[in-house]
């Protein structure tokens, strides 16, 4: 198969989309804007939820572009060959327009052209849906298969848990999925062997959803009028597959890194297992680091949400460093080379340099003081067990609380124990450790129960309400305010703003009797289409616009608002009825954040 660059795959991809009527768009922010469902963007179709449900995309009914993703239920899990916290996704989407045909003919022209991918067609599989009591099998997308050449026994019919695309929520547009495997040099496992199997034989590289029914309350799928084209092509797998790379970590992804920490650490990555799983831990979370604190929306390390999830990637990459000996400020060091690695295709991450080493600097120093803390911590630990007579064993809860709390791993444990002539007890530290991985998966990525970009009357008003709190905010307490990120649900709106300080109980008064006005004034919400410089030299505000392509919606409420935004609103200012501010606290460094309530008028 041909060897083909990050980079270069990353502008073959769009470029091809492009030559089939597909507009470019900029990849949205990892951190998702008026969804409280996720602490991070987490596929290549979050973003695009509201035009996905029926709101007319600015850039058209067909768009490309190439979606940072971030996915943290399985941080624990990285030093693997296969998991990453961070990754690319390459996506085309119908809107209303193109739907199998299109589709599966250009995955096919791009998968095996020589112009494009050129992979051999007989060392490709691929899988449709076999059909359920809901909804019938996906005969269409096995005949188009078919009719492009596909031999029979490279098609698979599987059921709905492996060939099924679910609604964002309870309900919503849902559907069948055709998905596309690579045939690997590994022996099948059996004349059973299926792409279902996860023996290797069977590698997946691209996925086309199929979003034609609408699942309603009762549990019934219907067809929708207009149906909708989702792929998506996740990097990092697919420049591994075709340069024949063991994992994701031997392909340019990430071998500048690697390098950088050979030449910080003095070792090599395959030095031995323990070593090789250090290296893959500091530069997985250090590239998911810096592209979280590269964002446009300024996310630094705290205790809550994605700020938590910052930190613990942060200070995990520090400890298996400090197991390398590398030296203090590193973390720099490493985020330097990954920034020279992605500006190009990333610009926000030079934008904000300055930024992210400063909060690594920042972290990485904090952590040092809570490991000393944390062998304090063990040394009343170790006394008690002494004195005590407990067989000489730390316990498995003591061991998880210096993990969990001072970010002591268990071999940092263990070691320290055997110092002192004492053992841990390490089946009930991972009894306690895989406790902590449930809730971690159950809650990390699904914060909040619902659906993604609520579409509701209530969420619409709170929506709303964040544009006016905005304003409001700009005029109190200065234009240096800008939004760093809001998360609606239908009972109330929380939203981060940059500022160096508390704000005042006079101040917050008279924000909130700003909003209050506005909202009496019962002005229209106007929503017009135009393009960026046209938004900007009108006066629109908005941090974000890259996501949405060259043409912009903008949200006017008289002269009070005038925003680029993409989300659900109110048609007029009276809709939200009152507005209450019930907290300001701090967010993050230099980010406040405000939590408030509207009392719509049928309430």
């Amino acid at each position: 198969m041909k060897q083909i660059a990050s980079a270069q795959l990353r502008e073959m991809f769009q470029s091809f989309m492009e030559s089939k009527g597909h507009h470019r768009i900029q990849s949205a922010s990892v951190i998702p804007e008026n969804d409280p469902t996720v602490l991070f963007t987490t596929a290549g179709m979050h973003p695009l939820v509201p035009y996905l449900m029926g709101t007319p995309h600015p850039a058209g009914t067909r768009l490309t572009d190439v979606q940072k993703c971030i996915r943290t239920g399985d941080i624990d899990d990285v030093g693997d060959a296969s998991h990453l916290t961070f990754f690319e996704m390459l996506g085309n989407w119908s809107l209303g327009d193109y739907f199998k045909k299109e589709a599966i003919s250009w995955s096919w022209e791009f998968l095996t052209s020589p112009e494009y991918l050129g992979i051999d067609k007989d060392r490709l599989a691929f899988t449709v849906f076999e059909g359920n009591e809901d909804c019938p099998r996906d005969e269409e997308s096995h005949a188009i298969w078919r009719s492009l050449g596909v031999k029979e026994d490279h098609l698979f019919y599987l059921p709905k848990q492996h060939n099924w695309w679910g609604p964002a929520g309870i309900t919503g547009p849902c559907g069948p999925d055709t998905e596309m495997f690579i045939i690997t040099d590994k022996p099948a496992c059996g004349p059973n062997c299926s792409p279902a199997c996860s023996c290797g034989h069977y590698l997946e590289i691209w996925n086309d959803v199929f979003m034609q029914y609408n699942k309603q309350k009762d549990g019934t799928f219907i067809p929708l009028e207009k149906k909708n084209v989702d792929t998506g092509m996740g990097l990092e797998r697919t420049i591994c597959v075709l340069n024949g790379k063991e994992t994701v970590y031997d392909t340019d992804a990430f071998t500048g890194i690697l390098d950088a920490i050979s030449r910080l650490s003095g070792k090599n990555y395959r030095d031995d297992e323990a070593t090789t799983k250090a290296f893959r831990i500091i530069a997985d979370h250090m590239r998911t680091s810096t592209f979280i604190l590269g964002d446009d929306r300024g996310i630094s390390p705290s205790n809550t949400d994605q700020g938590y999830i910052l930190r613990r990637l942060i200070r995990r990459a520090v400890r298996y460093g400090m197991q390398l000996g590398m030296p203090e400020g590193f973390t720099c060091e490493i985020a330097k080379v990954i920034i020279a690695q992605y500006a190009e295709a990333y610009p926000e991450l030079e934008r904000h340099s300055a930024f992210v080493l400063e909060q690594l600097a920042l972290e990485e120093n904090r952590f040092a003081r809570t490991l000393r803390q944390g062998n304090k911590e063990f040394e009343k630990v170790a006394a008690r067990v002494l004195a005590g007579g407990e067989n000489g064993c730390i316990d498995g809860v003591s061991a998880f609380h210096l993990y969990d709390t001072f970010g002591f791993p268990i071999e940092m444990t263990v070691e320290l124990a055997a110092e002192r002539g004492l053992t841990v007890d390490t089946a009930a530290f991972q009894e306690n450790f895989r406790k902590h991985q449930e809730l971690s998966q159950q809650g990390a990525e699904q914060k909040f129960k619902g659906g993604l970009a609520d579409q509701t009357e209530e969420t619409a008003r709170l929506h709303t309400a964040t544009h006016l709190l905005h304003a409001a905010l700009r005029k109190v307490l200065g234009p240096e305010v800008a939004q760093k990120g809001s998360n609606i649900t239908a009972e109330r709106l929380r939203f981060d703003f940059s500022f160096g300080r508390k704000v005042t109980k006079e101040e917050l008064a008279e924000v909130e009797k700003l909003v209050n006005e506005a909202i009496e004034a019962d002005v229209p919400v106007v929503c017009e289409e135009m393009t960026v410089p046209e938004a900007k030299e009108k006066g629109a505000i908005g941090l974000f616009e890259n996501k949405y392509g060259e043409r912009v919606r903008t949200y006017k409420m008289g002269d009070f608002s005038f925003e680029i935004c993409g989300g659900p609103h109110a048609t007029h200012t009276g809709e939200l009825g009152h507005f209450k501010i019930l907290k300001e606290e701090s967010s993050s460094a230099g980010v406040r954040r405000i939590k408030a309530v509207v009392t719509g008028p049928q309430a």
